[in-house]
């Protein structure tokens, strides 16, 4: 029995149903999708709770608060849900790279 984990990341020109992957090394697999909305990243752990019953969801760092709190509540606490996030310095290299390629084009 694997231990199951669905990550999900942000970008606007995401199409969930072509953007996905899955990674099985027999003890972990790990399901990715790349969703363009809260809607899409909540329709996706619903339904890959339901096929998969995973173990655990980690989110990209465009996740706010709510959204991870609305996530966990969807799936009724049955699921840790996580974010990636990283040091100050980090974050901050990360978000200039996305608001170049996400909203100046």
């Amino acid at each position: 029995m694997a231990f199951k984990v669905l990550f999900l990341s942000h970008a606007p020109d995401a199409v969930f149903k072509k953007h996905n992957s899955i990674i099985d090394t027999g003890k972990y697999r790990l399901l990715t999708f790349v969703v363009k909305s809260q809607v899409e990243a909540v329709q996706i752990s619903k339904r890959i709770y339901a096929e998969e019953k995973i173990d655990a969801i980690l989110l990209c760092p465009g996740f706010s608060h709510s959204d991870v709190a609305e996530i966990f509540d969807v799936l009724e606490g049955k699921v840790s849900v996580n974010v990636a996030r990283g040091d100050g310095p980090s974050s901050r290299i990360a978000q200039t790279v996305i608001k170049r390629e996400y909203y100046s084009k």
